[in-house]
């Protein structure tokens, strides 16, 4: 199954500068396409997930539009040919 990952900029440089990247997954969950992601992509682990495996505080992750914290996280379902974007959080005041 193939799932594209949408990249911020400050991931781009694991990725050859590209905003895409498409990943053939072994398995249908978020993880097994990070885990896809971080075979083609090994800088960017340490980015996204914290030391314990779990998605970082500040790192927005979606499948299509929705945010997986409202899916089961890591657990969320990917279909086949979805685009799973990566968003830094935007805090303020």
């Amino acid at each position: 199954m193939t799932a594209v990952f949408v990249l911020p900029g400050y991931l781009r440089s694991f990725a050859e500068g590209r905003r895409e990247v498409a990943v053939e997954i072994d398995g249908r969950t978020v993880g097994d396409a990070l885990r896809a992601l971080f075979e083609k992509c090994p800088g960017a682990r340490d980015r996204i997930l914290s030391e314990d495996g779990r998605i970082r505080q500040h790192v927005n992750v979606f499948v299509g539009d929705e945010s997986i914290r409202f899916l089961g996280g890591l657990e969320a379902e990917v279909p086949s040919g979805t685009r799973i974007t990566i968003l830094p959080a935007v805090s303020g005041g």
